[in-house]
Protein backbone atom coordinates (compact mmCIF):
# COMPACT_ATOMS: atom_id res chain seq x y z
CA UNK A 1 0.00 0.00 0.00
CA UNK A 2 1.10 3.15 -1.00
CA UNK A 3 2.27 5.49 2.21
CA UNK A 4 -0.12 8.17 2.11
CA UNK A 5 1.31 11.93 1.18
CA UNK A 6 0.97 13.98 4.12
CA UNK A 7 0.36 17.80 3.82
CA UNK A 8 2.63 20.59 3.55
CA UNK A 9 2.54 22.31 7.09
CA UNK A 10 0.73 25.31 7.43
CA UNK A 11 2.53 28.38 6.98
CA UNK A 12 3.24 29.43 10.50
CA UNK A 13 2.38 33.08 11.54
CA UNK A 14 5.03 35.17 12.96
CA UNK A 15 5.57 35.35 16.54
CA UNK A 16 4.46 38.34 18.14
CA UNK A 17 7.36 40.64 19.00
CA UNK A 18 8.35 40.00 22.57
CA UNK A 19 6.61 42.98 25.00
CA UNK A 20 9.11 45.59 27.08
CA UNK A 21 7.93 44.74 30.48
CA UNK A 22 7.02 47.97 32.32
CA UNK A 23 8.38 47.14 35.54
CA UNK A 24 10.66 49.61 37.33
CA UNK A 25 12.41 49.32 40.64
CA UNK A 26 10.27 50.89 43.39
CA UNK A 27 12.86 53.59 44.29
CA UNK A 28 12.10 54.50 40.83
CA UNK A 29 8.98 54.60 41.14
CA UNK A 30 8.99 56.82 44.14
CA UNK A 31 11.83 59.04 42.60
CA UNK A 32 8.94 59.46 39.67
CA UNK A 33 5.96 60.85 42.01
CA UNK A 34 8.82 62.96 43.83
CA UNK A 35 9.16 64.36 40.55
CA UNK A 36 5.57 65.06 39.69
CA UNK A 37 4.90 66.98 42.90
CA UNK A 38 7.92 68.88 42.16
CA UNK A 39 6.54 69.62 38.65
CA UNK A 40 3.30 70.92 40.12
CA UNK A 41 4.82 73.73 42.43
CA UNK A 42 3.91 71.66 45.96
CA UNK A 43 7.24 72.55 46.88
CA UNK A 44 8.68 75.20 45.99
CA UNK A 45 12.32 75.83 44.85
CA UNK A 46 14.12 76.83 48.06
CA UNK A 47 11.53 75.30 50.46
CA UNK A 48 12.05 72.40 52.45
CA UNK A 49 10.59 68.52 51.14
CA UNK A 50 8.45 66.26 53.79
CA UNK A 51 10.78 64.06 55.64
CA UNK A 52 11.90 60.67 54.58
CA UNK A 53 9.82 59.26 57.11
CA UNK A 54 6.79 61.05 56.14
CA UNK A 55 7.32 60.54 52.72
CA UNK A 56 7.51 56.60 53.15
CA UNK A 57 3.98 57.42 54.87
CA UNK A 58 2.31 59.06 52.16
CA UNK A 59 3.98 56.17 49.86
CA UNK A 60 3.23 53.46 51.76
CA UNK A 61 7.13 52.17 51.20
CA UNK A 62 9.84 51.93 53.06
CA UNK A 63 12.26 54.84 54.38
CA UNK A 64 14.98 53.27 52.94
CA UNK A 65 13.04 52.99 49.44
CA UNK A 66 12.30 56.71 49.66
CA UNK A 67 16.12 57.43 50.91
CA UNK A 68 17.41 56.08 47.78
CA UNK A 69 14.84 57.85 45.74
CA UNK A 70 15.96 61.18 47.35
CA UNK A 71 19.72 60.29 46.65
CA UNK A 72 18.82 60.25 42.89
CA UNK A 73 17.11 63.30 43.00
CA UNK A 74 20.25 64.83 44.91
CA UNK A 75 22.74 63.55 42.42
CA UNK A 76 20.75 65.17 39.86
CA UNK A 77 20.63 69.02 41.36
CA UNK A 78 17.20 68.74 41.91
CA UNK A 79 17.00 68.29 45.76
CA UNK A 80 19.30 69.34 48.22
CA UNK A 81 20.79 67.79 51.14
CA UNK A 82 21.43 69.97 54.44
CA UNK A 83 22.56 68.28 57.86
CA UNK A 84 20.18 68.35 59.90
CA UNK A 85 17.67 70.86 58.33
CA UNK A 86 16.61 68.40 56.10
CA UNK A 87 15.94 67.80 52.32
CA UNK A 88 15.28 71.33 50.01
CA UNK A 89 14.21 71.70 46.42
CA UNK A 90 17.26 72.45 44.87
CA UNK A 91 17.24 76.40 43.45
CA UNK A 92 19.30 78.73 41.24
CA UNK A 93 19.37 81.43 44.30
CA UNK A 94 21.70 79.69 45.64
CA UNK A 95 25.25 80.73 45.81
CA UNK A 96 27.18 77.75 45.08
CA UNK A 97 25.03 76.59 42.15
CA UNK A 98 24.34 80.20 40.47
CA UNK A 99 26.70 79.72 37.90
CA UNK A 100 26.03 75.71 37.33
CA UNK A 101 25.23 76.64 33.59
CA UNK A 102 27.57 79.41 32.98
CA UNK A 103 31.16 78.23 32.34
CA UNK A 104 33.32 80.70 31.07
CA UNK A 105 35.82 81.67 34.10
CA UNK A 106 38.29 84.23 34.52
CA UNK A 107 41.79 83.41 33.30
CA UNK A 108 43.09 84.03 36.94
CA UNK A 109 40.56 81.52 38.16
CA UNK A 110 38.67 83.61 40.66
CA UNK A 111 35.37 83.95 39.71
CA UNK A 112 34.11 85.17 43.47
CA UNK A 113 36.70 88.10 42.80
CA UNK A 114 35.41 88.96 39.93
CA UNK A 115 32.08 90.02 41.05
CA UNK A 116 28.93 89.34 39.55
CA UNK A 117 28.26 90.08 35.81
CA UNK A 118 26.38 93.20 35.07
CA UNK A 119 23.76 92.85 32.41
CA UNK A 120 22.89 94.92 29.77
CA UNK A 121 19.69 94.34 28.26
CA UNK A 122 19.16 95.48 24.44
CA UNK A 123 15.69 93.78 23.44
CA UNK A 124 13.06 92.26 25.19
CA UNK A 125 10.01 91.58 23.04
CA UNK A 126 7.03 88.93 21.72
CA UNK A 127 7.89 87.74 18.54
CA UNK A 128 6.69 84.34 16.29
CA UNK A 129 8.90 81.52 16.34
CA UNK A 130 10.75 80.52 13.15
CA UNK A 131 10.74 77.27 12.33
CA UNK A 132 14.75 76.68 14.11
CA UNK A 133 13.31 78.17 17.04
CA UNK A 134 9.84 76.32 17.20
CA UNK A 135 11.78 72.67 16.70
CA UNK A 136 14.34 73.48 19.43
CA UNK A 137 11.52 74.61 22.18
CA UNK A 138 8.66 72.15 20.44
CA UNK A 139 6.48 74.48 19.89
CA UNK A 140 4.73 74.78 16.43
CA UNK A 141 6.30 77.30 13.47
CA UNK A 142 4.62 80.99 14.64
CA UNK A 143 3.82 80.04 18.26
CA UNK A 144 4.76 83.29 19.88
CA UNK A 145 7.57 82.96 22.12
CA UNK A 146 9.87 85.54 24.13
CA UNK A 147 12.75 86.61 22.86
CA UNK A 148 15.70 88.30 24.51
CA UNK A 149 19.30 90.22 23.75
CA UNK A 150 21.68 91.18 26.55
CA UNK A 151 25.02 91.56 27.37
CA UNK A 152 27.00 90.15 30.16
CA UNK A 153 29.89 92.50 31.54
CA UNK A 154 32.55 91.43 34.38
CA UNK A 155 34.96 93.94 35.71
CA UNK A 156 33.26 96.60 33.13
CA UNK A 157 34.12 94.82 30.20
CA UNK A 158 31.38 93.32 27.96
CA UNK A 159 32.13 89.36 27.49
CA UNK A 160 29.09 87.75 26.31
CA UNK A 161 26.64 88.34 24.12
CA UNK A 162 23.42 86.60 24.31
CA UNK A 163 20.49 86.10 22.59
CA UNK A 164 17.75 83.64 24.09
CA UNK A 165 14.10 82.49 23.21
CA UNK A 166 11.33 81.20 26.08
CA UNK A 167 7.77 79.55 25.01
CA UNK A 168 5.56 82.98 25.28
CA UNK A 169 2.99 81.29 27.06
CA UNK A 170 4.77 80.35 29.82
CA UNK A 171 7.43 83.57 30.22
CA UNK A 172 4.29 85.82 29.05
CA UNK A 173 4.54 89.41 30.77
CA UNK A 174 8.34 88.96 30.80
CA UNK A 175 10.31 93.12 30.43
CA UNK A 176 13.32 94.35 30.16
CA UNK A 177 13.02 96.31 32.88
CA UNK A 178 12.04 93.18 35.28
CA UNK A 179 15.14 91.55 34.22
CA UNK A 180 18.00 94.27 34.51
CA UNK A 181 16.16 95.32 38.16
CA UNK A 182 16.73 91.33 39.02
CA UNK A 183 19.32 91.16 41.83
CA UNK A 184 20.15 87.67 41.38
CA UNK A 185 20.95 85.02 38.46
CA UNK A 186 18.24 84.90 35.82
CA UNK A 187 17.39 81.45 36.23
CA UNK A 188 16.39 82.85 40.03
CA UNK A 189 14.08 85.03 38.42
CA UNK A 190 12.31 82.07 35.85
CA UNK A 191 12.11 80.64 39.36
CA UNK A 192 10.51 83.07 41.33
CA UNK A 193 8.41 84.74 38.63
CA UNK A 194 7.30 82.29 36.61
CA UNK A 195 7.98 78.79 38.08
CA UNK A 196 9.84 77.27 35.76
CA UNK A 197 12.65 76.03 37.55
CA UNK A 198 15.65 75.07 34.31
CA UNK A 199 17.02 71.33 35.72
CA UNK A 200 19.57 70.50 33.28
CA UNK A 201 20.94 72.21 29.70
CA UNK A 202 22.66 70.56 26.66
CA UNK A 203 25.32 72.55 24.96
CA UNK A 204 26.91 72.91 21.81
CA UNK A 205 30.46 74.66 21.12
CA UNK A 206 31.95 76.08 17.99
CA UNK A 207 34.69 78.40 17.18
CA UNK A 208 33.45 81.50 15.05
CA UNK A 209 33.77 85.01 13.82
CA UNK A 210 31.20 87.59 15.00
CA UNK A 211 29.75 89.73 12.11
CA UNK A 212 30.01 93.51 12.18
CA UNK A 213 27.03 94.20 14.26
CA UNK A 214 28.32 91.23 16.82
CA UNK A 215 31.89 92.90 17.21
CA UNK A 216 30.73 96.49 17.72
CA UNK A 217 28.73 95.27 20.70
CA UNK A 218 31.30 93.49 22.10
CA UNK A 219 33.61 96.32 21.55
CA UNK A 220 36.06 93.80 19.90
CA UNK A 221 38.05 93.97 16.41
CA UNK A 222 36.05 92.00 13.65
CA UNK A 223 39.04 89.65 13.08
CA UNK A 224 38.97 88.11 16.82
CA UNK A 225 37.31 84.83 16.88
CA UNK A 226 34.74 84.12 19.47
CA UNK A 227 33.54 80.95 21.52
CA UNK A 228 29.71 80.24 20.35
CA UNK A 229 27.79 78.61 23.00
CA UNK A 230 24.38 77.20 22.16
CA UNK A 231 22.42 75.77 25.11
CA UNK A 232 18.87 74.32 25.48
CA UNK A 233 17.73 74.07 28.89
CA UNK A 234 14.92 71.82 30.57
CA UNK A 235 12.40 71.51 33.52
CA UNK A 236 10.92 68.84 34.81
CA UNK A 237 10.60 65.59 32.24
CA UNK A 238 12.68 66.72 29.63
CA UNK A 239 10.08 70.17 28.21
CA UNK A 240 12.37 72.13 26.81
CA UNK A 241 12.27 75.99 28.07
CA UNK A 242 14.38 77.88 26.54
CA UNK A 243 17.27 78.30 23.75
CA UNK A 244 19.80 80.01 24.12
CA UNK A 245 22.95 81.27 21.91
CA UNK A 246 25.84 82.85 23.41
CA UNK A 247 29.07 84.40 22.51
CA UNK A 248 31.91 84.13 24.17
CA UNK A 249 35.36 86.31 24.24
CA UNK A 250 38.45 84.17 25.73
CA UNK A 251 40.98 86.27 25.56
CA UNK A 252 40.86 87.26 29.00
CA UNK A 253 38.34 83.98 29.99
CA UNK A 254 38.06 80.42 29.08
CA UNK A 255 35.59 77.51 29.05
CA UNK A 256 35.80 75.16 32.35
CA UNK A 257 33.79 72.13 32.57
CA UNK A 258 34.65 69.63 35.11
CA UNK A 259 34.51 65.93 33.72
CA UNK A 260 33.79 62.86 35.74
Amino acid sequence: MAAQQMPPPAESAPLPEAATPAFSPLYQQIKGLILQSLEAGEWKPGEAIPSEMELAARFRVSQGTVRKAIDELAAENLVVRRQGKGTFVATHAEHHVRYRFLKLMPDSGDRDAEGPASRTILECKRVRASAEIARGLQLRTGDAVMQVRRILAFGGVATILEDFWLPGNTFKGLTAEQMANFQGPTYALFELEFGVRMVRAEEKIRAVMPDEQQAQLLQLPPHMPLLSVERLSYTYNDVPMELRRGLYRTDTHHYRNDLS
